[in-house]
């Protein structure tokens, strides 16, 4: 009624408490807590004390407890973060990771100053503001001030509410969160995503959200190391007229330059996971591409072999030591190296480690200009 009737719009969002309330007061008359029904029963009444003087940060059980209390934050943020983009989508509004880390970290430790219960994004709260049409933060302080109000007036009172109604009020916000469709068109677009969205989700359905988060995560750093070990390459060739230089396979108008390979990997980190499968597949296409179609070249043989790192932007020791391989290599077979447009993060790496020097300071802002120097000195 409140969805159809904007009028009515304060409907929804008194109905959890007037469901408390009909449930307490059905439960109370009937003494169904006695015949099988659960209740909250007694609610200590009052505000925490003061418990700063039972801090201790020298006791026996003290580096167990940072340990623990590591693996729940990490937890508790990622199931805040989780929760809260779920909303944020839903409503269409921008959720800054850093403010609700900050925001966590100084009211968990203000809450320890009164042993507070370890506090996170609650996602039954969040539920429950949703389901009530909540629009802003001015929720949170109403409902803080109503909660103040309850602990230290109101709590006899739910002594004989039922939880299967706060178990519903909290379910009844679920339903807007699944959208099936999203889901088709993670599966449209990405299958090992769509994997990662239907692990979280059987993780939550049948353990708890903690369990359906550490399966989302895992297999998207499954996915990464994935990628990561089965990097893709790309020969590059020249688009006619122009200096621009493309893969060749998405751009079939794209020509290859007598004489020149011209290579490009596609991921950005230039690492121990990818490196030595890159130098191989660089070292192969340099000594193998133009050998079933020698009619390419003057000997059947590539003479340059350029690397692009336009879509690097770091690169680890072993990178580099690898890349020290791949120059050996190609050396040892007459074919010339050169890199072009390396990131600073990158040309720094190199300059340190003396590689740039190693090739003869073969370094070029672009492919073009690599390939008219090579031709140029080649002619002198």
């Amino acid at each position: 009624m409140g969805r159809r009737n904007k009028k009515l719009f304060w409907l929804p969002a008194i109905a959890p408490l007037v469901s408390v309330i009909l449930s307490t007061l059905i439960v109370f008359l009937t003494r169904a807590d006695k015949h099988g029904v659960k209740i909250v029963k007694e609610v200590k009444s009052g505000l925490n004390p003061i418990s700063v003087h039972q801090l201790q940060f020298n006791g026996e059980h003290t580096g167990e407890a940072v340990k623990i209390a590591l693996v729940a934050a990490i937890v508790a943020f990622t199931e805040a973060i989780a929760v809260g983009r779920s909303f944020a989508s839903v409503r269409g509004y921008h959720l800054d990771g850093n403010k609700e880390m900050l925001a966590m970290g100084v009211m968990n430790i203000a809450g320890s100053f009164t042993s507070c219960y370890v506090a996170t994004g609650s996602f039954s709260r969040t539920a429950v503001n949703f389901s009530a049409g909540c629009e802003s933060v001015v929720s949170n302080i109403v409902m803080a001030v109503t909660v103040i109000i309850s602990l230290e007036l109101f709590t006899r009172l739910l002594y004989f509410t039922p939880v299967a109604i706060l178990a519903s009020i909290i379910l009844s916000a679920l339903p807007g969160l699944i959208d099936l469709n999203e889901a088709h068109h993670i599966w449209k677009v990405d299958k090992l995503d769509f994997l990662a969205c239907i692990g979280a989700f059987f993780g939550v359905l049948f353990a708890s959200v903690e369990i359906g988060l550490l399966i989302a995560v895992g297999i998207s750093f499954a996915k990464i190391l994935l990628c990561s070990l089965q990097p893709g390459t790309e020969t590059l060739g020249r688009i006619p007229g122009t200096d621009v230089f493309v893969d060749i396979n998405q751009y079939p108008m794209a020509v290859e330059i007598p004489r020149v390979l011209v290579t490009r990997i596609k991921p950005a980190f230039l690492c121990f996971a990818n490196a030595s499968i890159i130098r191989e597949r660089i070292v192969e296409a340099a000594t193998m591409i133009h050998q079933t179609d020698p009619a390419k070249t003057t000997d059947g043989k590539i003479q340059l072999a350029i690397f692009d790192m336009s879509n690097l932007t770091n690169i680890d020791t072993t990178g580099l030591s690898t890349l020290k391989e791949l120059h050996k290599d190609l050396t040892s077979k007459g074919i010339e190296f050169a890199i072009t447009n390396p990131r600073w993060q990158v040309i720094h790496k190199l300059r340190m480690s003396n590689f740039v020097d190693s090739i003869g300071k073969n370094v070029f802002l672009t492919v073009g200009e690599a390939i008219d120097a090579y031709f140029t000195t080649k002619m002198v």
